[in-house]
């Protein structure tokens, strides 16, 4: 059948999700590999079980929260056919999250459950907004001491009870500094009472592991935080994959929702 929008025969055809693709490609093309890197990055720098191949990325970190251990599917697949690779690929006997930023079929027949649909939220480098106060003081960290502190934050405050009772190195090793990710603490005096990160990848800021205590909540500290990693760097969109709790914060700063992803969980 001729048509003038039909392209030459033989003509390949992008899809948006071919591995040599540009990052730039498209903002949802960035955002899904800077989950992939925010999978990975974290235990290959611990020297612990990471993969990163064409259809997916997994890191795995510890053994006792699904938080701790990530798989990204990087292509629109079967996500059963990623499940069984990440069984021969990385540790079979350990949690983990499933980040799938397409709709899935039904997961439990593989042992996952259905954890929600967060929405992929962005924000413009070129957004004007009135950056948040707080009265917290916000540092940067830089050292092992203020890691633990930033780690205690999301272990206590998010809170992850499967790593309670807190013990340093069960979410950050300490190579995690210097790496791809920059990390603040909200101090109040010298107690940690809020943290942000922001993880560098694709040309996009990813904003991960808000969390604020619960007697500092009211006081602004977690979106001005937020707004620390949102714009560490500048020039570049960011983005987030927000919980229920977080979105009307991420919107006050600028964000926008693009469309909602799938979780599940290996218990």
């Amino acid at each position: 059948m001729a048509s003038s929008i039909l392209p030459p025969e033989g003509e390949t055809l992008a899809t948006g999700w071919e591995p040599d693709l540009a990052p730039a490609d498209s903002l949802i093309r960035q955002a899904v590999l800077a989950h992939a890197s925010w999978a990975t990055d974290a235990a290959r720098r611990a020297g612990k079980p990471w993969y990163d191949g064409d259809a997916w990325a997994g890191g795995i970190l510890g053994d006792r929260g699904p938080l701790t251990n990530w798989v990204v599917a990087k292509q629109p697949v079967d996500p059963a056919e990623i499940i069984l690779d990440a069984a021969r690929e990385l540790p079979n006997n350990v949690p983990y999250l499933f980040l799938s930023p397409w709709p899935t079929r039904d997961l439990r027949e593989h042992g996952l459950g259905l954890a929600g649909h967060p929405p992929l939220m962005m924000r413009l480098p070129s957004t004007s907004t009135t950056p948040p106060v707080t009265d917290l003081e916000i540092r940067e960290i830089t050292d092992e001491a203020g890691l633990a502190d930033a780690e205690r934050v999301v272990i206590e405050g998010y809170p992850f009870p499967e790593l309670q009772p807190f013990q340093p190195g069960a979410l950050y090793d300490p190579t995690f500094l210097g790496g791809g990710s920059t990390i603040w603490v909200g101090y109040d005096g010298d107690v940690p009472l809020a943290t942000a990160i922001a993880h560098n990848a694709a040309s996009l800021t990813l904003v991960e592991n808000v969390a604020v205590m619960p007697a500092a909540r009211g006081r602004g500290g977690g979106a001005a935080l937020t707004w620390a990693a949102t714009t560490h760097h500048p020039d570049q969109p960011a983005a987030v994959t927000a919980s229920d709790a977080g979105q009307p914060v991420y919107e006050r700063l600028g964000f926008l929702r693009l469309e909602r992803w799938t979780v599940w969980v290996r218990p």
